[in-house]
């Protein structure tokens, strides 16, 4: 067995920025504007193999069925340290959003990572909820004797551990939100320089051609909670990249693939056929069917936000604008505004995801259910 030897090296800011900067003119072609660079650098590990990205993550979830699978994407990812798990209302409560989290990290033997629960409604009017495509449940209403109970959560509540998380790593945590951005939202009217200490945000949500899948216009996580929606687009001035519904769509992946996906002969890729089964129905049904764009297929919404998290080559070719959120429209709220004039006058611009590889992506869900 050949000896790891693992220590934490800090480049300079100088090196940092000629990294990042490299790696955007490698990996990404933008529209508009070229890649501005991050704030700061992640740390690097090294092995007897050379230098390796070593990532910090903080997840942001309401965890139903494609959140699960992003979660196992980002555990099997080599390189990756999950810091957290903080849960918020959407697809389920916010109890089952806990519960299903414990299960999936039970489901991956990693128990020890900290669970924490957020805000059960959003900062406005009534929760939504997708009972319909995840189950009541958020995981497919699959028995489950063996969940792990809710004394496995933590007593700290999900927005003070973000921002804790966040300041004890300054320029190190990416935040993968994949959810209605509730706790993101009361996160930086608490602590308004958070957004400076991220290394990035990544965010499934929102969308960028008026199609909607909730309402009429506006995606689901966005229009849970507009005015969180509104906050975090607005507010969150760090590198913000966005995996809106559909980009998703068009990147879809096959049946054919999702069936090899499931056949693995493993624990978690049995976790997942149990768990996955009410979608795969509820995501060939006639409803479904005029909801998603560009056809059917094993849509993994969360999982993109996840890839370009956990490897910075995933994103191949992204739009770069300035975002904002509709909060008054009759049919409208909710809907992501996409300024491609410059109507908004901000010169904060997210980069919106287009294009990714795609043989990468089939790697990384591959290898979480392995």
């Amino acid at each position: 067995m050949a000896l790891i030897i693992k220590t934490v090296v800090k480049p300079s800011h100088r090196f940092c920025s000629r990294l990042f900067a490299a790696d955007r003119r490698r990996f990404h072609s933008v529209r508009g504007s070229e890649a501005a660079g991050k704030h700061y650098c992640s740390s690097f590990s090294h092995s007897a193999t050379g230098y390796t990205m070593s990532k910090k993550l903080l997840l942001d979830v309401d965890c139903g069925v494609d959140d699960a699978q992003a979660i196992m994407l980002a555990l099997a990812a080599p390189n990756v340290e999950v810091l957290g798990v903080t849960c918020v209302h959407g697809n389920t409560t916010v109890e089952n959003v806990c519960k299903n989290t414990l299960r999936v990290l039970q489901a991956c033997n990693k128990l020890e990572i900290p669970v924490f629960k957020g805000a059960a409604k959003p900062i406005l009017g009534n929760s939504l909820n997708a009972g319909h495509f995840h189950g009541e449940d958020g995981l497919g209403d699959a028995p489950d004797p063996d969940a792990p109970g809710l004394d496995r959560l933590q007593e700290e509540g999900a927005v003070s551990a973000m921002i804790r998380i966040i300041n004890q790593n300054p320029g190190q945590v990416s935040l993968v939100a994949t959810a209605p951005l509730t706790n993101l939202a009361l996160a930086v009217r608490l602590d308004p320089s958070l957004p400076s200490k991220l290394r990035a945000l990544y965010i499934m949500g929102g969308n960028t051609k008026s199609r909607g899948n909730t309402t009429v216009c506006a995606e689901f996580n966005f229009a849970a909670d507009p005015e969180a929606a509104y906050i975090v687009l607005n507010d969150y001035h760090c590198p913000l990249y966005l995996a809106c519904w559909e980009f998703t769509c068009y990147n879809k992946l096959s049946w054919e693939f999702c069936d090899a996906w499931l056949a693995q002969d493993t624990d978690k890729a049995r976790f997942m056929a149990r768990i996955f089964r009410h979608s795969i129905e509820a995501s060939k049904s006639e409803r479904m069917q005029k909801e998603f764009v560009a056809g059917t297929g094993f849509v993994s919404c969360d999982s993109y936000a996840m890839a370009a998290a956990v490897d910075d080559s995933f994103i191949t070719e992204s739009n770069h604008y300035p975002v904002s959120v509709e909060l008054t429209g009759t049919h409208t709220r909710g809907m992501m505004i996409m300024d491609t004039v410059g109507f908004l006058k901000k010169e904060r611009k997210a980069f919106i995801m287009k294009k990714v590889d795609m043989e990468k992506f089939k790697q990384m869900m591959m290898a979480a259910l392995k």
